[in-house]
């Protein structure tokens, strides 16, 4: 992995961040809203709507409203909530932060079912507990999160009572509490996880088991153990490193049907209240920050799949 080849990887980003931008502020520009009516009321005189369209230069020509918009997030500004009067940076980074903890805690509990379940379905072919996992994979790819959550709602929470339904503690404030807010978001977003992976790392391990490689090192007199973990189960994880570098995609687009229902307030609702308040600097900065996420988390897969298949090289 060459110097050259991170810093053209970090160029693509920004080229796609740049994308992005002029995207997220043309559909912005076509929504049937206008920030002047937004910020003061129907009720507003011609005279006072005008005064603010100049203040805000909604007036200007579409591009140099752009480059003035891309001038801010330069200097790592987002503009102001028309909503709140707030930044809206810090609003939307926090946000995202709460999503973010959803997200990586379904990623671990995706990682801690999914990798076993794979192994175990790929080792046991065509026996009771292969069926198992397939059923589980088809249960998982078949319900949709709402389906998946109002079950789960209904279960655990309502009728068992032994989790709170809805609402969001901070972690720094009562780590436990804020856990068992999360458990029901978590399941409801990891169950769609386990059931592609799970069927992936089966995929692959039946391939890389039965590949020469394997067979020589069984030859060499290596323990079973040895043969699964040391050598199969490395190779056969590396599709599930792009997998999970997708999936931060679907979390953060998906996600926001578990925020709704849930009530976290996550970067996903924060945008669906921004939508609508038709609160544009809030649409903007949300679309292009989860946009970002999504492009390092692919930039990062990209490193870790180079650091762990040593055959592959970045030039």
């Amino acid at each position: 992995m060459s110097v050259g080849w991170l810093a053209r990887r970090c160029l693509l980003v920004g080229y796609t961040l740049l994308v992005v931008s002029l995207l997220v502020f043309g559909i912005t520009q076509i929504l049937p809203a206008d920030a002047a009516v937004t910020l003061l009321g129907e009720n507003a005189t011609p005279a006072a709507l005008a005064a603010v369209r100049l203040r805000l230069g909604l007036d200007d020509p579409v591009w140099l409203q752009y480059w003035h918009w891309l001038a801010m997030l330069l200097r790592g500004e987002f503009g102001t909530s028309m909503r709140t009067g707030q930044p809206v940076g810090p609003m939307m980074f926090v946000a995202l932060s709460r999503s973010l903890l959803v997200a990586v805690l379904s990623i671990v509990l995706m990682l801690i079912v999914a990798v076993p379940l794979g192994i175990m379905a790929a080792l046991r072919r065509g026996r009771a507990s292969d069926l198992l996992a397939g059923l589980v994979s088809y249960l998982g790819v078949s319900l949709p999160e709402f389906v998946t959550a109002t079950l789960l709602l209904l279960l655990l929470a309502d009728r068992l009572q032994w989790l709170p339904a809805t609402g969001y503690v901070p972690f720094a404030e009562a780590p436990l509490d804020s856990l068992r807010h999360l458990v029901l978001p978590v399941i409801t977003v990891s169950l769609v996880m386990v059931a592609h992976v799970s069927r992936m790392v089966r995929s692959e391990m039946v391939d890389v088991l039965g590949s020469d490689y394997i067979r020589a090192a069984r030859l060499k007199g290596l323990t079973a153990r040895t043969v699964l973990f040391r050598h199969a189960l490395r190779n056969a994880l590396l599709p599930v490193i792009t997998i999970v570098a997708l999936d931060v995609g679907y979390l953060l687009g998906g996600i926001i049907v578990v925020e709704e229902i849930f009530a976290i307030p996550g970067i996903g609702r924060q945008l669906i209240v921004a939508i609508e308040a038709r609160d544009l600097p809030a649409i903007q900065a949300g679309a292009l920050i989860m946009a970002g996420t999504y492009a390092v988390a692919n930039f990062l897969a990209d490193i870790a799949y180079a650091r762990l298949d040593k055959r592959i090289r970045y030039d």
